[in-house]
């Protein structure tokens, strides 16, 4: 990696808000330590970030952006982090996510993105082939931001099914399972987010070729994203999306309710991944 002042800022949008920060700190003749008092984050963490070695919160950008006394010149790079860092295939589903007033969802293999921890994010996206380190911290951060969702006035309403060998699946290391189960369990409790097990003693084959989405929208016809293992496709042609929501409602039809969905959640947390 190169050093701060050898950081090409046409290289990828991280590049280009960590050649910003450091641009805009040096103006106020802060130095890294220093900016790091100013916001509660640590030195290092300022220089991962002008290294583009590591991808910020916005809650990071927003707090240099105060210290710094700009107006918006780091945060109008957000984004650019954001969406340039998804697949192409994935940016329509992007229009449509932050819109939805209700998302019903199906995972066999996975947390939902908008139910990961950042540490498991980046477990998953760290197994792409290819995947540089900034790349990689463009994505977990893009991840993060779509979880803003549920800080609107209001929320969709969420209603998500996983397959219970889901628990059982080691992303990571066992901390970082023990601690997006406990994120599951704490995202259980938001009013709007609902959670359930389709359990592995039902033998249930439904849906187990992959997961889904179906998003509701106000005044709009119901759109799905289907996804694969390289790519997505995100449709609302009447007969696919129906054929969608009867295979959700069939797998749902089958899962634990969500209380007992908890506590087999809370076993698992306890149990395996300690």
């Amino acid at each position: 990696m190169p050093a701060p002042h050898e950081l090409d800022p046409s290289a990828s949008p991280l590049a280009l808000l960590g050649s910003e920060l450091r641009k805009y700190r040096l103006a106020a003749n802060l130095s890294q330590e220093q900016l790091g008092e100013m916001i509660n984050f640590s030195t290092g963490m300022i220089s991962f970030i002008e290294r583009a070695e590591r991808a910020p919160r916005r809650e990071f950008v927003e707090l240099c952006e105060k210290a710094l006394g700009l107006d918006g010149e780091l945060l109008r790079l957000w984004p650019l982090i954001t969406m340039e860092s998804s697949p192409q295939w994935f940016r329509p589903w992007l229009q449509i996510e932050p819109d939805a007033r209700t998302l019903r969802t199906w995972q066999p293999l996975l947390i939902p993105g908008l139910l990961q921890t950042e540490e498991y994010a980046r477990a998953i996206l760290s197994g792409e082939p290819g995947m540089k380190p900034e790349q990689i911290e463009e994505a977990v951060a893009a991840r993060m931001h779509r979880q803003t969702i549920f800080e609107r006035s209001t929320p969709p309403m969420f209603w998500v099914v996983l397959d219970e060998g889901v628990l059982s699946r080691p992303v990571g290391s066992g901390e970082v399972m023990h601690n997006q189960l406990k994120h599951l369990i704490d995202m259980a409790g938001h009013p709007f987010v609902t959670i359930q097990l389709a359990p592995l003693d039902s033998r249930a084959t439904c849906g187990l070729e992959g997961g889904f989405v179906i998003a509701q929208l106000a005044g709009q016809a119901d759109t799905v994203f289907l996804e694969s293992a390289t790519l997505g496709y995100v449709t609302n042609r009447p007969e696919e999306v129906s054929a969608v929501t009867v295979r959700y409602e069939a797998i749902r039809a089958e899962a634990l309710p969500a209380t007992l969905s908890m506590k087999l959640i809370n076993e698992k947390m306890v149990n395996t991944w300690t």
